[in-house]
């Protein structure tokens, strides 16, 4: 499968719901409850939404995702972006699969926005940014890329029981006017998946991983 990038920008209005878009907040099945871990102390305490893909918006020959639906990705990374964190965060290790989270969302016809509030009853995510697809990437354009290879690892493969799973996506180290978010010196974030899990559209034993080279 050929790498996918992904090119992040500012809209000029606000997305519709279920759209593809990177921060801001993620849209959920009514009903259904953030997602949410438990930290060190017992308590429970929401994941870092990143971003979601709407899935009709790829068209790529051979794509090895469910051609419809949300596909969202959540993980540990509130300390990478300067936020207190709850629990330690992602390092250059695989991680455990309650590290990051990924959830897929075949239907989006009954879904909306969930908006995560601080103290000061203010919004926790960086503004929303809009994303688009492509196959050829831009000169010097951040490396968020799905099915990318493993251009920063420093070995050969995963290591084991791991050596053959593949580059859901990774995420790059960037910056906007709301947030810094650094990887390790400017390393990336990438999310693993089984190939075979991959086939079957199967999302719930993703891991992640920090590199930085």
């Amino acid at each position: 499968m050929k790498p996918v990038y992904l090119t992040l920008s500012q809209p000029t209005e606000g997305l519709p719901s279920c759209s593809s878009r990177f921060w801001g907040n993620p849209d959920l099945p009514k009903g259904f409850d953030y997602p949410m871990y438990i930290d060190e102390e017992g308590d429970p305490y929401p994941y870092f939404f990143i971003c979601q893909i709407r899935l009709a918006d790829l068209d790529i020959p051979d794509c090895p995702l469910p051609a419809t639906g949300l596909l969202q990705f959540y993980a540990k990374i509130d300390s990478y972006l300067g936020y207190e964190a709850a629990a330690d965060r992602i390092s250059g290790h695989i991680s455990s699969p309650e590290d990051v989270k990924v959830l897929y969302f075949p239907d989006c016809t009954d879904m909306e926005e969930a908006v995560l509030l601080d103290e000061d009853g203010e919004e926790t995510s960086p503004a929303e940014m809009q994303i688009t697809y492509t196959t050829v990437p831009e000169k010097y354009q951040d490396e968020h890329i799905l099915f990318a290879a493993p251009t920063h690892r420093e070995w050969e493969t995963w290591d084991p029981p791991f050596e053959n799973w593949e580059i859901l996506l990774q995420i790059d180290s960037f910056s906007g006017s709301d947030f810094s978010l650094n990887f390790m010196d400017c390393g990336v974030l990438c999310f693993l998946i089984a190939p075979e899990d991959l086939k079957a559209g199967k999302f719930d034993n993703v891991r992640g991983i920090v590199l930085s080279t």
